[in-house]
């Protein structure tokens, strides 16, 4: 009998943008990185695209492109972020989903997704139908086909969600097995109790719908899926081929697929090489004959349903209690935390549904007026979300408008859309999955709310936002110092409301400290100026000028001046304001600037707030990463004056320090932090220049054994990781120059031996197109050179983890998927 396997892996994060300014900001936790998308990138998404297979002594012998072989779904949102971020990576997943066609029969294995992982059996049939709308779009745009499966966020499933996937035309979803209420043959009468896990996940099911048409349901494997995510099956890849292989059986006369359904995220991030044992798995099997690889598609166009199935009403894979881990205090969490319950849950839901409902009439009675079908035009909005181009603006206008609209229409159309999709971003179910109100999850869902007040306010004027706040400080943090949902919408969302005058104070203040072009795209806006003077006195800084700024997403625009002024460290003032007439912005020029070169800078503040009626606007007007930026070149000199004195402190005292290390006494407090500090320091800036002086670094390293240091292991892996990747992109573009060589050679020995594993993951790869594209040439070249260079490049492939050429495939095979 056949026997096939499919591992689905669930790739997503949820959209962590801030909605005014379409990017993300900077999170401290997800350091040494920028935030969470690029930190889980570096360890998960990029990984699996170009996955190491080791031999017996732990070498590399291949690389390989996990997502053709395997099923896999992306989140829209995450996608949209690597498309810009990481493209690289993009490109990898769509390359594996053409390659997976040419291997499972002409079905690619990339599923579709509700768009941003609203969980669907918790909303109205109108966002259930947008939700899988614009997924499916999306998936269109990015994969150039229609997708045949669709994955539900959390599996959470009732009927009219898969009544709403039919009707959109989704053949298949995956679903857990505690999802299975019954099931019979398809030509059979008596149903079957199969509750409880009960249900067989080794063949495709049919659900009947109460409209008459019918979706497959697969009911992934749940032990296997769970030693995969919680048990360690993916400390070996012969664990995990072994486990999926064990799972057939002789009892079954049909042709049985074995099949498990995991976040993708297990693979690398909560795993740590868990892409590794994924690779090596898939590879085993294949080579072990233990059955063949397939994705959904393949396997239900071979294998048709043969029974019926009925679903358990509004479940889900992660919440034992249906699906209250999204709307109550169910009792389930993270973990951890015994003492704390997560009551907060029900009244941020009503907070969200009463805001829905109360903005919804309010929108199809506005847009009504301009659209033929409000709705409708919502529904295919997401073709302006994926293309914020003019013609896809106007496209859109076209198909939806119901006469010819006015500039000004324009932009209320598109305010109106823009309302709607924070609407839908608001409900993104990271919100309710952990632990506390004040999670960064839940924070960026009200930072959502938070965007579709604003617009509101400006479509509609006063009214929604105190009938929210009310149902809001329902919601009680764990923590007494958020107290509750109110405070944390004061602390945390208010602040961050952007318009068009506070892109201009930003734009005024950071002016202040970079010289911008006349016009320059800032986040989703734009600025160009009209009028722009700086005028400086010794470290004083004065700038004037007059500009125009637009939102690029709802179009929206307005003519401003502004003023900012810099007095030296943090003193920053500035102001802005809607542009009035030349005369009253020739007379700020004047005034202001009479008295800033008089070094009356009191006076040129007293003209700045006569002319904008206050100058308020400071560095903590300052959007988030431009204001890290500006407070490190604010701070570089203080730094530099503190540093040089940590280093005197160290330099005086290292002689003692290394004499109590070597008593086994521990440092005093103060000298461990000026070690701590001078060492680490010391470290990072070696690495961060071109060619990094290494026997510099070991006297480092061994200063920071003996004094008993606490290096910060994430910062000095994460640079030495970069100042790799800077010699291998050197070496890349410079293969047949020995000097280049040399230089990333000793690098790589060096981090060999450092008392922290470094990610050479970006060095492998440029090292393995080198030794499959250049490699060969060179080891045919039959003169001393070029044998002596194939010597090095072998003994660098050494020092990277490289099983030599013979011993993987050969290096004049193909790349790799």
């Amino acid at each position: 009998m056949e026997r096939y396997i499919c591992l689905h892996g669930h790739f997503y994060q949820p959209p962590r943008e801030n909605p005014w300014l379409e990017a993300i900001e900077q999170q401290d936790s997800a350091y040494p990185y920028h935030d969470w998308n690029e930190r889980i990138t570096a360890e998960c998404y990029g990984p699996n695209a170009r996955a190491r297979i080791l031999d017996g002594d732990d070498r590399i012998v291949d690389i390989v492109n996990n997502y053709s072989r395997i099923s896999f779904n992306f989140g829209p949102t995450l996608l949209s972020w690597l498309e810009d971020q990481a493209p690289e990576v993009y490109q990898a997943v769509l390359d594996a989903d053409a390659a997976s066609q040419e291997r499972f029969s002409g079905h690619g294995s990339a599923l579709a997704q509700a768009y941003n992982h609203m969980i669907l059996p918790l909303a109205n049939r109108r966002d259930k139908q947008t939700q899988v709308l614009w997924g499916i779009s999306d998936f269109e745009h990015r994969f150039g086909r229609k997708p045949e499966g669709l994955w539900l966020p959390e599996t959470a499933a009732d009927t009219e969600t898969l009544e709403v996937l039919a009707e959109a035309g989704i053949r298949f979803t995956v679903l857990a097995p505690s999802q299975a209420r019954r099931v019979r043959p398809l030509a059979g009468r008596a149903w079957k109790d199969v509750s409880g896990d009960r249900i067989d996940p080794s063949r495709a099911y049919e659900a009947r719908l109460p409209s008459g048409r019918t979706i497959a349901l697969f009911f992934y494997d749940g032990p296997i899926s769970r030693g995969v995510a919680f048990e360690g099956l993916l400390r070996r890849g012969e664990y995990l081929a072994e486990r999926l292989g064990g799972a057939f059986s002789e009892t079954r006369d049909w042709p049985q697929l074995v099949h498990i359904a995991t976040d993708g995220e297990t693979y690398g991030h909560h795993h740590r090489h868990g892409e590794m044992a994924l690779a090596y798995a898939l590879q085993h099997i294949e080579e072990q004959g233990l059955a063949r690889l397939t994705n959904y598609g393949e396997y239900l166009e071979r294998h048709p349903p043969t029974h019926q199935v009925e679903i358990l009403e509004r479940t889900a894979w992660s919440c034992v209690h249906g699906v209250g881990r999204w709307w109550e205090d169910c009792g389930c969490n993270s973990g951890g935390r015994p003492h704390w319950n997560q009551a907060w849950r029900t009244p941020l839901r009503n907070a969200l549904d009463w805001l829905r409902d109360d903005l919804a009439p309010r929108f199809e009675a506005a847009a009504a007026e301009l659209l033929r079908d409000p709705w409708e035009a919502r529904d295919q909005y997401v073709d302006v979300i994926l293309d914020r181009g003019a013609e896809s603006r106007e496209r859109f206008l076209d198909r939806h408008q119901r006469r010819e609209l006015s500039g000004e229409e324009h932009v209320r159309v598109l305010q109106l859309m823009e309302l709607q999709r924070h609407t839908q971003l608001m409900y993104t179910s990271c919100g309710w999955f952990f632990d506390d109100l004040s999670g960064i999850e839940t924070v960026q869902v009200l930072h959502y709310a938070g965007a579709a007040l604003h617009i509101g306010q400006q479509l509609f004027g006063d009214g929604a936002e105190a009938g929210f706040l009310e149902r809001l400080g329902e919601a009680r943090s764990n923590l007494p110092e958020h107290e509750d949902g109110v405070a944390l919408f004061e602390k945390r969302v208010r602040p961050a409301v952007v318009d068009l005058l506070k892109v201009g104070a930003h734009y005024a203040i950071s002016s202040l400290f970079e010289r911008y072009p006349e016009r320059m795209r800032l986040y989703s806006y734009t600025v160009e100026r009209e009028a722009h003077k700086v005028v400086e006195a010794g470290w004083a800084r004065l700038v004037l000028g007059r500009a125009n700024v637009w939102s690029e997403v709802t179009r929206e625009r307005v003519s401003l001046s502004y003023g900012a002024l810099h007095s030296g460290q943090h003193t920053v003032v500035g102001g802005v304001r809607e542009h009035r007439s030349e005369e009253a912005f020739d007379e700020l020029v004047g005034d202001a600037t009479a008295a800033f070169e008089q070094a009356d800078f009191a006076q040129a503040v007293r003209v700045m707030d006569r002319h904008f009626e206050s100058s308020s606007d400071s560095l903590k007007t300052l959007f988030k990463d431009e204001q890290r930026k500006l407070l490190g070149l604010i701070l570089e000199s203080t730094l530099e004056e503190t540093g040089a004195l940590y280093r005197q402190v160290y330099e005086k005292n290292a002689p003692l320090m290394r004499f109590i290390g070597e008593l086994g006494v521990p440092l005093p407090r103060v000298l461990r932090v000026t070690a701590d500090y001078v060492l680490n320091s010391s470290l990072q800036a070696l690495f961060q220049v071109e060619q990094p002086d290494l026997d510099r670094a070991r006297a480092l390293l061994d200063a920071a054994e003996r004094e008993g240091a606490e290096l910060d292991r994430a910062g000095l892996s994460f640079v030495v990781a970069r100042s790799l990747e800077r010699l291998m992109e050197q070496f890349h573009g410079a293969w047949a120059e020995p000097e280049p060589l040399a230089r990333l050679s000793a690098t790589a020995r060096f981090a060999g031996g450092l008392p922290f594993e470094v990610d050479l993951s970006r060095t492998q790869d440029l090292y393995w197109d080198l030794r499959r594209d250049v490699y060969p040439r060179r080891r045919a070249a039959d003169d001393e050179a070029g044998q002596q260079w194939c010597q090095a490049f072998e003994e660098l492939g050494a020092e990277l983890g490289m099983a030599p050429p013979e011993a993987g495939r050969d290096s004049s095979d193909p790349a790799p998927e």
